[in-house]
């Protein structure tokens, strides 16, 4: 089987496409995460802690030197992390609700574990008496 068919037949699959559309909507559902985050929590966050922006919160290292263009500013940007993290708990709440609730459909559509068949009966009672025999 030559490289190009196999890679055809591997990407036919219905994986691979499921895949790929769960990448799209996930990078799309990051971005309206993070526009949440930034655009709707922090905001009155930052309000009732004292009008504090939380993306210019920032522990500056080296400061800037306006005389010179070679030395950049160097910061720890404390700010921007909360909003990340803040990002990261929310996607991570939302992928725990819907394992939850995949994990309750699979519960319900698994059919409820029925006695033993015959088969397993007879058998279990042959081991019995073959274990019962001196």
């Amino acid at each position: 089987m030559s490289l190009l068919t196999e890679f055809r037949e591997f990407a036919a699959r219905g994986n691979v496409v499921d895949l790929a559309v769960g990448v799209i909507i996930g990078a799309s559902f990051g971005k309206i995460v993070t526009s949440l985050v930034d655009q709707i929590i922090m905001p009155p966050i930052g309000l009732l802690l004292g009008r504090v922006d939380f993306s210019k919160l920032e522990w500056v290292l080296v400061p800037e030197n306006p005389a010179t263009e070679a030395v950049e500013k160097v910061a720890i940007q404390y700010g921007a992390f909360i909003n990340t993290l803040i990002q990261f708990l929310i996607v991570a709440f939302v992928v725990f609700l819907l394992v939850k609730g995949i994990n309750k459909l699979r519960r319900e559509q698994t059919p409820e574990a029925a006695g033993p068949t015959a088969t397993e009966v007879l058998l279990a009672e042959i081991r019995d008496e073959l274990k019962a025999r001196p």
